[in-house]
């Protein structure tokens, strides 16, 4: 049985200038009376969250819990991240792989499969000035995203420019018709090895599992939009058969196709929805670098 919670949630685009850097800003109201309420990320790029209290708990694999802070942070995935969240507002702040280059120091690849407390957290401590200068209070919405704005806006004149070539990755991942990491390679221009290397520093996985997970994720994201396609119908092109999908989803969800489709997903799907309307893009990975 799934805990009843009104949520509302609006996602903004960051301004020109930054725009090839994250995937949105966006800003949350959870209000659940009943308590707190359970589901799951699915596999994305890093980010911070700032809240106005510490009513969430997360759980990534058997080893890592999350809770009783008001600043999570965490890499790109490819597991699933299970919350729980209870009444609270926050802004969520996601990294695309050319922001995590420019506004970080660490590769992505160490914190891969990560979530931390971005109080303690040593490599996002740049990060806390930020939360300082955040109400969270629903009035002040438009002056929280100012500061959100400018508050990135100084750390690029910190900061020095990313490779370039990180963009021409991103580009190649977001091809729906790119069959394997050879043709990856030289739809990139650059050899194998260098490709290999780019990618797990700024994108935290290497080139074949990052193709693997833009597959799965281009066919979790249609048949959660649209449920009554079923799976079949949700399949991507560049899937052989259905073994092969139900392989991925083990990979990438933790369960099978079915077991996921028969949980519910109160948060998810209304993030999902809404980020689609306002932004084009239901999730994360699917997201055009700037």
């Amino acid at each position: 049985m799934t805990t009843a919670c009104d949520i509302a949630v609006r996602f903004h685009e960051p301004p020109v200038d930054l725009a090839r850097y994250f995937t949105t800003f966006y800003r949350a109201d959870f209000s659940c009376p009943d308590g707190p309420v359970h589901d799951a990320l699915q596999p994305e790029w890093g980010g911070v969250r700032f809240f106005d209290g510490k009513n969430l708990t997360s759980r990534l694999g058997k080893d890592q819990v999350l809770s009783g802070t008001d600043i999570s942070v965490m890499g790109p995935s490819s597991q699933p991240v299970e919350f729980e969240i209870g009444s609270v507002a926050f802004w969520g702040i996601g990294l695309l792989p050319l922001g995590w280059a420019r506004f970080m120091s660490v590769g992505a690849s160490d914190w891969a499969n990560r979530i931390g407390d971005g109080r303690t957290e040593a490599d996002f401590a740049h990060f806390l000035p930020l939360r300082d200068r955040l109400s969270i209070a629903a009035r002040d919405e438009e002056s929280d995203l100012a500061a959100i704005v400018s508050f990135f806006r100084e750390l690029v004149e910190r900061t020095k420019e990313p490779d370039e070539r990180i963009l021409a990755i991103h580009e190649m991942l977001l091809d729906p018709d790119l069959p394997n990491v050879a043709a990856m390679a030289e739809s990139c221009g650059m050899n194998p090895r260098t490709m290999e290397r780019l990618c797990r520093r700024h994108f935290g996985f290497p080139p074949k599992l990052l193709l693997r997970r833009q597959r799965f994720m281009r066919s979790l994201s249609k048949f959660m939009l649209d449920p009554s396609l079923g799976w079949i119908g949700a399949l991507d092109s560049l899937y052989f058969d259905q073994s092969h999908f139900v392989r991925d989803c083990h990979t990438f969800l933790g369960m099978s196709p079915s077991e996921y489709a028969a949980r519910p997903h109160p948060i998810l799907s209304a993030f999902m929805r809404e980020r689609l309307k306002s932004h084009g893009s239901a999730v994360q990975t699917l997201d055009k670098p700037g």
